[in-house]
């Protein structure tokens, strides 16, 4: 059995509140059509996130049917599974399901309800047989149960009558995979391997973006030789775009070789061209940049030769930034049509030598609470304020109040007039 298996496709994704991304998502799934071609796999796995939010525009949603659907009129042979990932509404989902079952493409937006297993025959929704193999397909569910699982599991041992490979999907965060680069790493709830069943041979993760083989140090994150294991093997094929910038690693589509039931399982990655690619100005090698001028001309010289990416700055946090830095840099690149996006999420370096090391007056919480008057406050801090003047600050404030009361006295004076009249 073959397969090609990719998730967290986050269609959709607005990167710095302002960059679609639709162009580089058609980049990708033109590579997917071409390895479809090329390598004739069995079914097209995607194991979650479709959508980078639960409710995705029209457009975005037009995307992934037109994109879908072409995939299954240029191969009708080719089994198309898509389970739904955390990301993802699977109400949205499962509403499409009937349709795409009639092309043969099966959608799975729920997992199954609390009370499915006193029902029998329910593992059958989440279960699709082709000529090679079974694909046992449960989305996103967020208290996972292994009894669930293994039931889907257990039901397939039962119609695989012929010893054929057995593919397992899911959308979770397994123990001990590697999470680097993760946008959301200190939120993520991870769960034992073992309860996500036994029994399959490939299980077809999705939710992290880094690709990598669970329990294997030898991976071909760099490389895109075939690596074999005896199964069961376990794999996240990780993101096919870079979700965020720091994502510094490549991203693939797994293409996966079953032999046979408890066989041998062949790993081979298809490395993603990126549409763009993310950049650090000045890189890495170089200083940090001191002025804002060094970072106009850096920017202007990265548009005319590199002419498309995403780019981040690195600067000392010595360096004094205009108030319209941020604009100037936008006018720089509107020069290229769109094609060089900014991140204003600006490295820092070098602060800690710059940091005041003087000492930080405290307070009790009581004592705070119980200051009424700002200039309590400023008298008790205007030693880290050297350029400041308190006696300067207390007239701005007594003229403030002056004309507060006089404000005051003002609408007290109209007031009364209205109650006479």
């Amino acid at each position: 059995m073959r397969i090609l298996h990719t998730a967290d496709l986050h269609l959709g994704q607005v990167l710095y509140q302002y960059y679609n991304r639709v162009d580089e998502h058609e980049y990708f799934f033109q590579q997917l059509n071409q390895w479809c071609s090329e390598y004739n796999p069995d079914a097209l796995l995607i194991s979650g996130d479709i959508f980078d939010i639960q409710q995705p525009g029209a457009a975005t949603k037009a995307f992934f049917n037109n994109s879908i659907a072409r995939l299954h009129r240029t191969f009708p042979s080719m089994a198309i599974v898509v389970t739904a990932g955390n990301h993802d509404s699977g109400s949205r989902i499962e509403a499409d399901s009937s349709l795409w079952a009639l092309a043969d493409i099966k959608l799975i937006g729920h997992g199954p309800s609390s009370d499915a297993l006193d029902h029998p025959g329910w593992e059958d929704r989440f279960i699709v047989q082709t000529d090679k193999g079974f694909i046992a397909a449960l989305p996103f569910m967020p208290s996972l149960r292994k009894e669930i699982f293994q039931a889907v599991i257990d039901r397939v041992q039962d119609r695989n009558l012929h010893n054929l490979p057995v593919v397992l999907m899911a959308h979770t965060a397994v123990s001990g995979g590697d999470f680097s680069g993760h946008s959301d790493i200190g939120n993520i709830k991870s769960f034992f391997l073992e309860e996500l069943g036994s029994g399959y041979d490939y299980l077809a993760l999705g939710h992290i973006h880094r690709s990598q083989t669970l329990g294997h140090d030898i991976d071909c994150e760099f490389s895109n030789s075939t690596l074999s294991y005896p199964a069961p093997v376990v794999r996240y094929s990780g993101s096919p775009l870079h979700v965020s910038c720091d994502e510094q690693y490549p991203h693939s589509v797994s293409l996966v070789d079953i032999d046979k039931h408890q066989g041998s399982v062949s790993i081979k990655k298809l490395f993603i061209e990126q549409r763009r690619h993310f950049f650090i100005i000045p890189n890495e090698k170089m200083p940090a940049a001191k002025s804002a001028d060094e970072i106009y001309s850096s920017v202007s010289e990265f548009c005319k030769k590199q002419k498309t990416g995403y780019i981040r700055l690195r600067i000392d946090a010595s360096t004094p930034l205009p108030p319209d830095f941020t604009q100037n840099i936008y006018n720089i690149l509107e020069t290229t049509g769109n094609e060089v996006r900014y991140n204003p999420k600006i490295i820092f370096e070098n602060i800690a030598e710059h940091i005041d090391s003087s000492p930080t007056p405290t307070f009790e919480i009581a004592e705070l609470q119980q200051m009424t008057n700002p200039l309590d406050f400023i008298k008790k801090t205007i030693t880290q304020y050297p350029d400041l003047s308190f006696e300067e600050i207390k007239k701005d404030f007594e003229e403030v109040e002056r004309k507060l009361h006089n404000m005051s006295e003002k609408d007290n004076k109209n007031s009364k007039l209205k109650v006479e009249n």
